[in-house]
């Protein structure tokens, strides 16, 4: 390796200090009081919370909107872990030097899923019955005069190979499968990453390289397949063939912003020393172009489902537009997700600044919660959804465990893959 990248420090490890640690409790106890807050009023019938309302067809509880909060933020936490895991396979499958700094920063959110998984299924067993209208046995009794046929014509796809309106063993067995993978992937990941800082040499990036194709083709079907497990079959009736790659594109965007925040905190608190103006302009780039590539599927599942006008499929933008609680956050989707970050990060010079990248990847990690909460809200709640003090406590609350458990991963190893092959061209990157 040439010497001057020897002249940095590449076994630096991070210090997760305690007044950082501080920091992160401290917001997470606001969350926490948010949410208590939150749950009282929804308990008293305030917050859209109306005494005998409906939602989807039963009789609404305060607590179905806790179960939607919690859904809402297991699915987009997950997505911005396993987007970490994503973008680091990217790197290696693409044998991209640019990056060779900043991939255990990409890797660390990684630390997230093995909590997530477990969150998450014992989410489904817990509150699945009020959050999927589709687990409902009636549904699929032909006597039953809440018998649905487009919803028993699915069924197989939940219950296989049980009767439907059991125990959806396919849906559960499919969402233990890919945490599994991608708990596996990630530990396989870290095992190799550690294994080159102790013995060097190119072998390990060879390794990584293999493995990381192996994880970007299993992570392609099971990324779309958990979209529409774990989002679009809340709407039962309704589907969209676009549906696995829009919420790839949110949780790719949120992720890359999740990334772009830590490299600038990390390079603020003094590491990162390779890391330059370049680097930060190739993060800003990602940024800005995979917010626009979420804009462009956003409006062309909208415009074609618009223009066909097929009652089936226009329901979901009719329900969402033309409601009182929801209608407005559309507008909120698209400026916080779109517009915005269009205008600020058009011009090369924002692309190469901490403070603006701060408020665009700030900005795009509350607006992509928002478009989650679009997707999950109307389904589960209808009119008894919104945005309060529990929508805004759970974000918090996940938000702040996320921090503590990936900067906590984060300081377990080293910060720079200091026998990383592509240092060197890294050092010498320039845009």
């Amino acid at each position: 390796m040439a010497h001057e990248v020897q002249n940095f420090n590449l076994d630096q490890k991070f210090d997760f200090t305690a007044g950082i640690k501080k920091s992160i409790m401290t917001v997470l106890l606001i969350g926490a009081a948010l949410l208590v807050v939150g749950i009282v009023l929804a308990m008293m019938g305030g917050g859209h919370a109306e005494e005998g309302a409906e939602a989807g067809g039963h009789a609404f509880h305060w607590y179905q909107r806790l179960f939607a909060n919690i859904w809402i933020n297991n699915v987009y936490f997950t997505g911005i872990a396993i987007v970490g895991v994503f973008f680091f396979a990217i790197q290696y499958a693409a044998q991209a030097g640019w990056s060779a700094p900043i991939t255990r920063v990409m890797l660390a959110f990684g630390n997230w899923l093995p909590i997530a998984a477990i969150l998450m299924v014992a989410s489904f067993f817990l509150m699945g019955h009020d959050l999927f209208h589709w687990w409902h046995a009636e549904l699929f009794d032909k006597a039953s005069p809440e018998y649905d046929s487009i919803i028993d014509g699915k069924g197989a796809f939940f219950y296989w190979p049980m009767e439907k309106g059991t125990f959806p063993i396919f849906y559960i067995a499919r969402m233990v499968i890919f945490f599994g993978f991608w708990v596996f992937f990630f530990s396989k990941f870290k095992k190799i990453a550690a294994a080159e800082d102790q013995l060097g040499g190119t072998s390990h990036w060879f390794k990584m390289r293999s493995w990381s194709a192996y994880f970007l083709v299993f992570f392609a079907v099971s990324s779309s397949i958990s979209a529409w497990d774990w989002v679009m079959s809340i709407d039962t009736h309704w589907f969209s063939t676009l549906f696995g790659w829009y919420v790839f594109a949110s949780w790719f965007v949120a992720g890359l912003s999740s990334i772009t925040l830590l490299v600038i905190f990390l390079k603020g608190k003094g590491y990162l020393e390779m890391v330059n103006e370049n680097h930060v302009h190739d993060l800003g780039k990602f940024v800005f172009g995979f917010s626009i590539f979420w804009t462009y599927l956003w409006f062309s599942q909208f415009l074609l489902i618009y223009y066909a006008n097929i009652p089936e499929e226009s329901v979901y933008f009719i329900e969402r537009l033309e409601s009182d609680v929801y209608g407005g956050f559309i507008f909120v989707n698209i400026v916080m997700n779109f517009v915005l970050p269009f205008l600020v990060l058009m011009t090369r010079d924002a692309k190469r600044h901490g403070i603006f990248l701060k408020l665009v990847c700030t900005l795009l990690i509350v607006g992509h919660w928002v478009d989650f909460f679009l997707m999950v809200q109307p389904g589960t709640l209808g009119h008894n959804g919104g945005i309060g003090f529990m929508e805004i406590g759970t974000f918090l609350v996940y938000g702040s465990a996320v921090a503590l458990v990936v900067l906590g991963g984060l300081a377990k190893g080293n910060l720079i893959p200091k026998n990383h092959p592509m240092l060197e061209e890294s050092y010498h990157h320039h845009i």
